[in-house]
């Protein structure tokens, strides 16, 4: 699908702010400002966009398009600075009363941008293994509000606490497949033996968060996990490149791809390489394992259409059939529009594709067996 001239517009700008570069745009056609405001805001990258909007050379952008910008951009700092106080009081408190955990995510990535205040937060996800896992469940029920069940095959809890989202993990498998998983499980392991960690001092807190060779499969797993579950944005991406941009001196080539062979996402990885180097602007000697084949190329302008189309975690999914029909119904609509999407996703990955969409199936067939058992 070739890019509309809005959509040309939006990623010239989003390379110009993610790697803080100078910018000059094709005006032979008119621009709207307010159109690429829009992607951005689907995408999640408002702040980027932003900061792209300050290298921009020789071209006039509305004063009332600057403001939206400006305004946008004030509110992000604000709410990222309050989000860093609230976990710098909130991990204190749990290593002070021994719950060791790990920030994952988040405001970890966001360090390695150049302006880390601009980054849209979102939740704030803490890491722990089995005992501390449990450890924190009981300390967070004096604490804060669970929202909805806890789900103990994967050990995941959300919850609200002081009016910010916390997300407990005691894994971090992702239901693309049990290879990866597999891989997950033995990093998770070696995480908490061994203690490696990376810091960031956070005000006056020490918040620790996992090494950079093992963050690395950490944040791709994750960029898989929603990419085969409903969609990802463009913010998750350019949390890898950034973080591939930090780390390009220290990661351990050797042992990235030895664990990405055996998790069998290579084609992934390539694919989504291609995508950041020739979409999104990243360095391509910044990029490991980094491959010029045709495949990937076309792989990765299918990742591109397919993120642009569902917006960041599906924003552009409507959702509304959720309060106009009944259960049956529902299950009914949801499963043709897994099913679009599975034959999407089959097309650049069919492997990982297959196998996700029949874990999909078979979580809503359970849940349909669950629900006309309770009705009985």
């Amino acid at each position: 699908m070739n890019l509309t001239n809005t959509e040309k517009v939006f990623f010239a700008l989003l390379r110009a702010g993610l790697w803080e570069k100078e910018v000059r745009l094709d005006e032979s056609e008119a621009i709207d400002f307010n159109d690429v405001y829009r992607l951005a805001e689907e995408q999640t990258v408002i702040g980027l966009i932003a900061a792209g909007l300050e290298h921009l050379e020789g071209a006039d952008v509305p004063i009332d398009v600057k403001v939206e910008f400006i305004s946008a951009v004030t509110q992000l700092e604000s709410r990222n600075v309050t989000m860093n106080g609230f976990i710098e009081e909130l991990l204190a408190k749990m290593y002070k009363v021994g719950i060791y955990t790990l920030l994952i995510k988040g405001q970890g990535i966001a360090q390695c941008y150049e302006r880390p205040l601009w980054r849209s937060p979102g939740d704030v996800d803490l890491f722990l293994d089995g005992e501390n896992y449990d450890k924190a469940k009981k300390w967070f029920g004096t604490i804060g509000q669970l929202i909805g069940e806890e789900d103990p095959d994967i050990k995941h809890i959300l919850l609200s606490v002081d009016s910010w989202d916390v997300e407990l993990h005691g894994t971090q498998r992702g239901d693309v497949s049990g290879r990866i998983d597999c891989v997950i499980d033995e990093l998770q392991e070696e995480i908490f033996k061994q203690g490696r960690v990376r810091r960031w001092q956070n005000g006056s807190t020490d918040v620790l968060i996992p090494a950079p060779d093992d963050d690395v499969i950490i944040v791709f797993a994750h960029i898989l996990h929603h990419f085969f579950h409903g969609g990802i944005g463009l913010k998750q991406v350019c949390d890898w490149c950034r973080f591939l941009w930090t780390y390009k001196d220290s990661l351990n080539h050797d042992l990235l791809e030895n664990r990405l062979q055996k998790m069998k996402v290579m084609t992934e990885w390539h694919a989504f390489a291609a995508f950041a180097v020739d979409t999104l602007g990243m360095p391509k000697e910044a990029m490991p394992l980094y491959s010029s084949a045709k495949t990937s190329q076309r792989k990765a302008i299918k990742i591109r259409d397919y993120i642009l189309e569902t917006g960041n975690f599906g924003y552009n999914r409507d959702l509304s059939y959720f309060n106009k029909y009944p259960y049956f119904t529902r299950k009914i609509i949801s499963f043709y529009r897994r099913t679009y999407d599975f034959a999407i996703l089959f097309s650049i990955f069919p492997k990982n594709a297959s196998s996700a969409y029949w874990d999909i199936l078979k979580e809503g067939f359970t849940a349909v067996a669950d629900h006309l058992f309770k009705r009985k």
